[in-house]
């Protein structure tokens, strides 16, 4: 039996995950997308930036189960997901400082 094209084509999709939270919503998108796909791809391709306002896709730093990686240059492989990491607001210096302080602050 051959295979028509449609199932040709069918054979090269993959099912992955596209992931993308604020404190408020969670939200994960099963999407198949070709094969050799890159994370920015199925990130458009999910749709997910109309679930979540001001989210710029195009800006986004993305990884795969929590690895960072190259939203235009990663291939996807099936079943991975693709994280979209929020632009952190307070730097994390800063944090680790102002929380040294109020340590030193209390034991002193």
């Amino acid at each position: 039996m051959s295979q028509t094209p449609q199932d040709a084509s069918a054979d090269k999709l993959i099912t992955v995950e596209v992931a993308y939270a604020t404190p408020e919503k969670q939200k994960i998108i099963a999407v198949q997308v070709e094969q050799g796909c890159s994370p920015l791809q199925a990130a458009q391709q999910s749709g997910i930036n109309a679930e979540f306002e001001g989210v710029d896709l195009g800006a986004a730093k993305m990884g795969v189960f929590g690895k960072a990686v190259d939203p235009n240059a990663y291939r996807l492989m099936p079943g991975d997901r693709v994280e979209i990491y929020r632009p952190l607001l307070i730097d994390p210096k800063e944090v680790r400082k102002a929380r040294a302080a109020k340590a030193r602050e209390k034991s002193g």
